[in-house]
């Protein structure tokens, strides 16, 4: 399941806006999305996932996705570095 895969990274960036930077820098493995997360928020992210065709994985819940992460709120997305 991707929310093992996020708590056993050895590094990675919560959140859209940090994530989509990661992409443009290429330094992105894998994306992770909440499918609950608003699409209007995760828009670019996926965007950008396309056009550097990294993975991009859906999960179900983004409370579940920020407790995989380690954090009190939920997560919309994750970068897995490389």
């Amino acid at each position: 399941m991707s929310y093992e895969k996020v708590s056993q990274a050895n590094k990675i960036i919560v959140g859209t806006k940090q994530s989509v930077k990661a992409l443009l820098n290429n330094e992105v493995r894998e994306i992770i999305i909440a499918e609950d997360a608003d699409y209007r928020i995760v828009q670019k992210i996926i965007q950008a996932a396309e056009q550097q065709q990294v993975p991009l994985t859906k999960v179900t819940s983004m409370k579940e996705l920020g407790k995989a992460c380690g954090i009190e709120v939920g997560a919309a997305a994750v970068a897995i570095i490389q």
